[in-house]
């Protein structure tokens, strides 16, 4: 029980600052980025191999 009671008391120490806040808002931040990066090398990806089939083939 004392356990419970000293890690109650610790999350409601660490519940008032803003530091948790934080970190949730960059961490949202950088999923939000590797999303949009994800989203670009697929679309220009594709695009980029559709004009590497095209050069191929007029090279031969």
């Amino acid at each position: 029980m004392v356990h419970y009671h000293t890690l109650v008391a610790w999350l409601q120490a660490h519940a008032k600052t803003e530091r948790g806040a934080s970190l949730v808002e960059y961490a949202l931040l950088v999923a939000l980025i590797a999303v949009v990066c994800i989203g670009a090398v697929t679309f220009l990806g594709g695009q980029a191999a559709e004009s590497f089939s095209e050069v191929g083939s007029e090279v031969n």
